[in-house]
């Protein structure tokens, strides 16, 4: 994915790029996005649609990472969380916005978005936010947008949605990458289902986990209310588990997201919200309690397990009523019939038998998985000064003052954050502590500020 698109990114081309989700491409994309910005711009170049919440907060993440050296700037916007502290972030210097398109749009109409030195457009999992219903949203987008730009388009399905897309907004010599998939990045996913009786399905539910004692597992229900059932089922036995849907505040959602991530918590129950985009590390087992509703939902949660290499289990609940929807999907996802497994209920007996080792799993503790923005922040300090926009500091104010420090260089400054009456400056290499000790009687743009370590 990296050697096809960087190459053809770095020469300011239009691509369409067909390739399945856990192939690298937000790497593919991210890095020439870096590579290109200015950092002395203020206004955005770059802007990408996303389809989740979750997933532009991945996004961003990753893209801060790669361009931590460069100071590169990543603001987030999303529905759901506030529109006026976007606001606020927006009208800083923001080298590249990551967003949903209905929050884009919103910003766009308001004028607190300015695009007008926007000269690339990334288009991340298309087909997805297509069948999500914004293809209105995303022309409209489109066509706030300078003419002259590199628009790069990432899809895992290229339908006649995503064909109308490329046709009308890409240039004529756009070039298309297929990325076949290989032994590296092929899932290896064992796929199976079992027939089971609606009125038992929470029971047998919780004998399939004692069974298969997953490490990490996604439970996946088709509707928010059902996610909140199965949890409240799983909480009486006191496992590990939460919920994330799209009814939940936008914090909640995130802190799930974390301790998931990092290993406190071993099941999730989700809705489809997190069935797209999110990566989620040495996922054993993806359970489909409930059969989804359309037909490419089960190439996605079932995505989510297999990665890397790994070996990974999904597991289909199939009740009466959901028959012909999932023989559809058989249909749809299996070339061969044998390429999906029918698995029968376990005794009551094997259950017994397997509940002393899933309880000790259970029981035993985890060591927090380090990400990887907290294995960058060793060496960063980020640091506070009690003065923003109402004092006319500029980030060139500090940039000025810190590199006329005797131990400080320009690489020694990460990213600033300049607000109404407060800045954060990132310092790294390990010398914020030198910068808060000298900074003490120093005054920036003839301004006396209290400096100490931010508190987050």
């Amino acid at each position: 994915m990296q050697e096809s698109v960087i190459p053809l990114a770095l020469e300011n081309k239009d691509i369409i790029v067909e390739s399945q989700t856990g192939s690298g491409k937000t790497i593919a994309f991210g890095l020439p996005l870096v590579e290109q910005a200015e950092w002395e711009e203020n206004k955005p170049q770059a802007l990408i649609l996303v389809p989740t919440r979750e997933l532009a907060l991945q996004v961003k993440d990753d893209i801060m990472n790669i361009g931590r050296l460069k100071r590169i700037k990543v603001t987030a916007v999303f529905g759901k969380s506030s529109f006026k502290t976007q606001k606020s972030e927006l009208s800083q210097k923001s080298h590249i916005v990551v967003g949903t398109p209905g929050r884009i749009l919103e910003h766009l109409k308001e004028g607190t978005l300015d695009v007008s030195k926007v000269n690339s457009l990334v288009l991340d999992e298309a087909d997805e936010m297509l069948n999500m219903g914004f293809i209105d949203q995303v022309e409209d987008i489109i066509k706030h947008l300078p003419k002259e730009r590199q628009t790069m388009l990432f899809s895992a399905t290229m339908s006649p949605q995503v064909n109308q897309l490329t046709s009308f907004y890409m240039k004529a010599d756009r070039q298309s990458v297929k990325i076949a998939p290989t032994e590296e990045n092929t899932p290896n996913i064992l796929h199976s289902f079992i027939n089971v009786e609606e009125k038992f399905k929470e029971k047998q539910l919780l004998d399939l986990m004692v069974i298969e004692n997953p490490d990490t597992c996604i439970i996946f229900c088709n509707t928010k209310d059902a996610v909140d059932d199965v949890v409240r089922y799983l909480d009486k036995f006191d496992l590990p588990v939460d919920k994330l849907h799209g009814g939940m505040e936008q914090d909640d959602r995130l802190d799930v997201l974390d301790e998931f991530r990092t290993g406190k918590l071993r099941y999730m129950v989700a809705t489809d919200v997190a069935a797209r985009g999110i990566d989620i590390d040495n996922m054993t087992h993806v359970i489909n309690y409930d059969v989804p509703f359309e037909k490419e939902s089960y190439t996605h949660r079932t995505g989510r397990t297999g990665r890397a290499g790994k070996t990974g289990l999904a597991l289909t609940m199939v009740s009466e009523k959901d028959k012909r929807r999932w023989q559809e999907i058989r249909d749809y996802a299996f070339d061969d019939k044998n390429d999906v497994t029918e698995v029968f209920a376990p005794s009551e007996r094997s259950v017994e038998r397997a509940k002393s080792a899933f309880d000790k799993k259970i029981n035993t503790r985890v060591v927090p998985k380090v990400s990887r923005s907290k294995d960058l922040d060793r060496n960063i300090m980020k640091i506070y000064f009690n003065g923003g926009k109402k004092k006319k500091l500029r980030a060139v104010d500090f940039v000025g003052t810190l590199t006329s420090l005797k131990e400080i260089e320009a690489e020694d400054i990460g990213i600033i954050t300049i607000q109404e009456n407060v800045s954060y400056v990132e310092i790294m290499n390990g010398k914020g502590p030198y910068v808060i000790a000298e900074m003490q009687n120093r005054t920036i743009k003839g301004k006396k500020l209290k400096v100490r370590k931010a508190h987050k």
